[in-house]
């Protein structure tokens, strides 16, 4: 009986493996990062005061939302101290963050965000959202979030 004979092994490349090579943060990313370091070495301040300012520079319709979320959840969670949080409008409980603002403009996405950290108790089952998207606020999401804020901090 003759021995087995080992092949040679080729390499498992795959095509896409090689063709999606990382091309580094975006702009935006690296942007969102200098703010945060900025908010790590500033975060001796009026929290509140500086959050208003980032939402005040936002354009239309982010702005609105932004002020208008932002009443909602200071009347929902009175608790929650407002904050920045990688340049971002953050809600926050004992110095970690709960909730957060990320405006369509930061990203260049076509819609906000409202999300949520591991911080917050939404927890249903095995599986719960911890973001919702923002087009637009009514009466109806407007009670929804309030309600999703109650139960974060709860």
């Amino acid at each position: 009986m003759k021995p087995a004979q080992k092949g040679t092994q080729k390499s498992a490349k795959s095509t896409t493996a090689t063709s999606k090579k990382f091309k580094g943060f975006t702009d935006e990313e690296h942007g969102a990062m200098r703010d945060r370091i900025q908010e790590l070495r500033e975060d001796k301040g009026d929290g509140e005061g500086a959050m208003l300012a980032k939402i005040a520079e936002m354009r239309e319709p982010d702005r609105t939302m932004a002020k208008r979320l932002h009443t909602i959840i200071k009347e929902s969670a009175p608790a929650l101290s407002p904050r920045l949080w990688y340049g971002m409008p953050a809600y926050a409980k004992d110095g970690k963050v709960v909730c957060f603002f990320q405006a369509a403009q930061k990203f260049k996405t076509r819609y906000a965000t409202l999300g949520f950290s591991d911080k917050a108790n939404l927890d249903e089952g095995a599986m719960w959202p911890t973001a919702f998207a923002l087009k637009g606020l009514t009466a109806t999401e407007e009670a929804r979030i309030a309600a999703l804020v109650k139960k974060a901090v709860s």
